[in-house]
């Protein structure tokens, strides 16, 4: 149990307390507007005060309401009240304008004074309190200091909506209230502090947000600072403090709501579109803009073109200061999905610099997941997770296929945290990206076929060493030896017995004959001369030949209507070959036929014969897998069946 599950009290969803809350603060709201309407209030501080009530009660209403709508704490309490009590307020100033227009309206003096009471309590547990306990289970527990911050923020709040509730002047509560108003903004500034160490001290996932609270919190805290020591009004004028109000709204209540959903605060699992919070930001940041402008109007004596001169000179000196808070604002929401170039440029980086294909997509997984601010990031290839990054709910999961020319080469699987969903334009800006990935997912797929090519060249290449091996070891050399002997033996009876060694010799030279046939039978095997010549019909037709001479009857219907590539020629009289040797010397027949057709895109290479077959414990032997390998290189299959025994290969045309 961590000090926050002690300060703030969790429970199940409160729905009625939100209805209550967004109905009362809303309600109030628009009553206060409509009064507001019928009284037209002149342009003065007063009125910037009210608009200051009137977006509390609507900005904190609808984030105490989604909170509590879904979950008990102390902390969407506090908000709720800021939003009753901002109402209130709005209403009391409201009403108590109208009731200068037309006399006679029931309790104006009571209700006129809730415009400078009821907004109290909320406002200062926002910045003395709110702050402390913005926390999740397993962060750090508060530390001594922050208890004591956060002790004196809930005892500030209560003296001072308690002095501010005498409704006679009385020099001694005014001077308590100055003090105590002045030591709020210190324990203010030290909240933000405490804030601005968490972000430090926390990761980027886990401290978002926290920084913007502790602007929204200084921000509120420095407004307080001409009230507690009133010479500055002398200075700086009135119009300072809503002013400052306002600007803390365009942060203070987003980067609440901010802080709730990214990190799954208070177990939440709230669905709110990017596009909200960040439309709700920016029309924030409208109020501020026109706020300002208008106390600077106010501020400048005179009217007409004076007026309109100070305005122009706002416009200037602000609209850069605009751009930039709407920048952060598109950075805080949307990450950096809010400037395509940016999460493209660290893409090719990743695309540039990784060392293997594996550093490459997992650096352009993690880039996917940070330029978009996503929970989880899965790369599917060939229904395989390769990457993955966070956690991706299966069931939530956004799925994006990833298509190179024209080819499907897997999926990405995306997961936004709890309480967000990609609305439009993130989703636009991750198809955009995922092209990216699809690039560097071919690149992957590429690199691993070049890699599996090379193995079953380099294999193809050892079968034909360890045929050349055998045939040389097993054949060639026991026959050069017995011919040595042999040839030793004619010498030792040349004289004894002339006749006897010249039939030896005789047969010697048979055997050598032979064996001269033999090698230029393996030469041709392995690349015929009349292959590169005449083709594959006349290299067939020539292999066929010496089998006939050998009593194994071969023959060949090949009918090609062009030639194909060296490398399709070479694939198909390697296999045309090992397939006739092998039935030649295993099938006991007497004889098969080959033949080769194109069909289309494909060339189809068959060799049958209709001996004895293949047993069913046979095992694949080194001819076998031979003439696989060559179909495989040659991007084709092969498959050998019976009855007796049929090989058949099928190869893409190539020309």
């Amino acid at each position: 149990m961590t000090a926050l599950a002690a300060a703030a009290p969790r429970g199940g969803a409160a729905p009625r307390a939100a209805t209550t809350t967004v109905v009362a603060a809303w309600g109030l709201g628009v009553c206060s507007l409509l009064l507001i309407v019928g009284a037209r209030p002149a342009l003065d501080e007063n009125l910037l005060f009210y608009a200051v009530d009137l977006a509390v009660a609507g900005v904190y209403g609808g984030v105490a309401a989604l909170v509590l709508s879904r979950r008990r704490h102390v902390v969407a309490s506090l908000l709720a009240v800021a939003a009753v009590g901002g109402g209130l307020a709005g209403f009391g100033y409201a009403y108590a304008s109208l009731a200068l227009r037309l006399d006679g309206l029931p309790a104006a003096e009571l209700v006129g004074r809730l415009s400078g009471t009821a907004w109290l309590p909320g406002t200062f547990a926002l910045f003395l309190v709110v702050p402390w306990l913005v926390r999740d289970d397993d962060d750090p527990p508060l530390t001594t200091s922050a208890r004591w911050g956060l002790g004196a923020g809930i005892a500030l709040t209560l003296s001072l909506t308690t002095v501010a509730a005498v409704p006679q002047p009385n020099p001694t509560l005014d001077a308590l209230r100055m003090v105590l108003t002045g030591v709020a903004v210190l324990v203010g500034l030290l909240a933000a502090a405490d804030c601005l160490s968490r972000r430090w001290h926390t990761p980027d996932a886990r401290g978002a947000g926290l920084g913007w609270l502790a602007l929204g919190t200084a921000m509120i805290a420095v407004s307080f600072v001409p009230i507690a020591w009133p010479p500055l009004f002398a200075v700086v004028p009135l119009a300072t403090v809503p002013a400052l109000h306002l600007l803390s709204q365009a942060v203070f209540p987003a980067a609440v709501l901010v802080v709730v959903l990214r990190r799954r605060m208070w177990g939440l699992d709230i669905a709110v579109s990017r596009a909200v919070l960040a439309g709700t930001l920016t029309a924030l940041l409208a109020v501020a803009y026109v706020a300002v402008t208008a106390v600077v109007s106010t501020a400048v004596p005179g009217s007409g073109i004076a007026q309109v001169a100070a305005a122009a000179v706002v416009v200037a000196a602000v609209q850069p200061s605009r751009l930039w808070l709407h920048r952060r604002v598109n950075r805080l929401v949307y990450g950096e999905s809010s400037d395509p170039a940016v999460a493209v440029r660290r893409l090719g980086v990743h695309l540039g610099s990784a060392a293997t294909t594996e550093d490459l997509l997992e650096g352009l997984v993690d880039a996917v997941a940070a330029a978009l601010r996503l929970d989880g990031v899965e790369l599917v290839l060939d229904d395989r997770v390769v990457v993955s990054r966070g956690r991706v709910d299966a069931d939530d999961a956004v799925a994006v296929p990833l298509r190179h020319r024209g080819a499907t080469l897997g999926r990405l699987l995306v997961s936004t945290p709890g309480g967000e969903r990609l609305d439009a334009r993130a989703r636009t800006a991750l198809d955009e990206l995922a092209g990216v990935v699809a690039a560097g997912a071919a690149l992957t797929v590429a690199t691993a076929d070049l890699e599996e090519a090379r193995d079953r060249l380099t294999s193809a290449r050892m079968a034909e060493r360890r045929m050349i091996r055998r045939e040389l070891h097993d054949g060639l050399g026991p026959s050069l030896a017995g011919l040595r002997l042999g040839l030793e033996g004619a010498r030792n009876i040349v004289r004894d017995d002339p006749e006897r060694a010249r039939e030896l010799m005789a047969a010697l030279q048979a055997e050598l004959e032979q064996r001269v046939q033999d090698v230029r039978t393996l030469s041709r095997d392995l690349l015929p001369p009349v292959l590169d010549e005449l083709g594959v019909g006349a290299a067939l037709e020539e292999l066929a030949v010496r089998h006939r001479s050998g009593g194994f009857d071969v023959r060949v219907d090949c009918d090609l209507p062009t030639a194909p590539s060296p490398q399709l020629a070479g694939a198909l009289y390697g296999i045309a070959v090992e397939a006739v040797t092998n039935a030649a010397r295993h099938s006991g027949a007497g004889g098969c036929d080959v033949s080769v057709h194109r069909e289309g895109e494909q060339v189809r290479l068959v060799v049958a014969d209709d001996g004895r077959g293949i047993g069913g414990e046979a095992v694949a032997g080194v001819g076998t897998s031979s003439m696989r390998e060559r179909a495989e290189e040659a991007g084709g299959t092969l498959t050998v069946r019976g009855p007796g025994t049929v090989v058949e290969a099928v190869l893409p045309w190539r020309s």
